[in-house]
């Protein structure tokens, strides 16, 4: 028999925890029969949630942990004192080798935070990017930094293309992926300090393929598979993209109910428009890994329902399968 990925889940992490994470996990369980699932959180309340599903309970155990971080405590502080809360308990099954991975919808600057200091990061990254896919019009590009390292260095930066190659081309399957570095022109002479100081750095990695400078509005159209940036600037287009898309979305939907010959339109063009919408989904690509760690982290979307979690558990299956901590620690000469 195959060995089974042990995936850890945050039962108390997200907007809608536990229902969420939960629901999200008996679903993964059903769609792909090579993980085993350990839900972390208040056992009561785990299991109160899990009497609602059929599953395979060899499958699924639980690990209690009485406190839950909110999305508004100091993250420092918070991981330093609740050691019984899910994040701090479920990174640990992690560092001690218990399980492969780690799930969770809660606070981003807890997860961040936890990741370094209770994961801990591969000896010889500098810092450990948070790196979300991200919908274009060719399929998906990924975005690194989106949120972890708002002051991050050049040197930073290049570890983060590195990784994000490697990342794109043993998960998504693009063979040499082009990687750019997020500026307000093409030309090499623009940009601000960082991206000036940067840039030449990139040239000079003979083990990525650069393409140099991306415009904003280039991201969506494809125009790069790896897109390099610190994480305030990462932060500002992830947020800018799932509002977009909400706006959109809202505004074709007012469109096609405006009259009685469009809702007739809107009919036909349904199964269409429904495939094309889904393709722009931020939520059908799972959750953000935060890359350069000894040990899988994934975030999940704070309000991440069933699906993003389900997605996020799956996609942790062929990050394990790949070993792309190995490949980043060859990759990147470490160790």
């Amino acid at each position: 028999m195959d060995e089974k990925i042990r995936i850890v889940v945050d039962a108390m992490g997200g907007d809608n925890a536990p229902e969420a994470p939960v629901h999200g996990a008996v679903d993964a369980l059903a769609e792909n029969d090579k993980i085993e699932i350990t839900l972390v959180g208040r056992t009561e309340a785990v299991k109160a949630e899990l009497a609602k599903y059929s599953y395979d309970e060899s499958r699924v155990q639980i690990v209690n942990a009485e406190d839950v971080i909110g999305f508004d405590e100091p993250p420092v502080e918070a991981i330093r004192k609740k050691k019984d809360s899910s994040i701090v308990v479920g990174m640990k099954l992690v560092k001690k080798g218990e399980a492969d991975a780690f799930v969770s919808a809660g606070s981003t600057g807890a997860i961040l935070v936890g990741g370094q200091l209770v994961v801990g990061r591969i000896r010889g990254v500098e810092r450990a990017p948070l790196a979300p896919l991200i919908p274009t019009t060719d399929g998906v590009s990924l975005l690194i930094d989106c949120g972890a390292n708002v002051d991050a260095r050049a040197s930073h930066l290049v570890q983060f293309a590195k990784m994000g190659s490697i990342y794109m081309e043993n998960i998504v399957g693009i063979k040499n992926p082009r990687v750019a570095i997020v500026n307000i022109g093409a030309e090499e002479e623009k940009g601000n300090a960082l991206v000036k100081e940067t840039y030449p750095l990139l040239k000079e990695c003979d083990d990525i393929n650069f393409i140099g400078s991306i415009e904003a509005r280039d991201i969506p159209k494809g125009g790069a598979d790896v897109i390099v940036c610190e994480a305030f600037v990462g932060n500002v287009i992830l947020k800018l993209y799932e509002g977009l898309g909400s706006a959109l979305l809202h505004m074709v939907k007012k469109g096609l109910m405006s009259s009685l010959r469009s809702k007739i339109g809107a009919l036909l063009i349904k199964p269409a428009l429904k495939q094309t919408l889904k393709s722009f989904d931020a939520s059908e690509h799972g959750g953000a890994p935060l890359l350069g760690l000894k040990g899988l982290v994934v975030k999940a979307h704070g309000s991440s329902s069933e699906v993003e979690i389900k997605t996020a558990i799956l996609q942790c299956i062929s990050f394990s399968e790949e070993g792309i901590n190995d490949r980043i620690r060859e990759n990147l000469k470490l160790d």
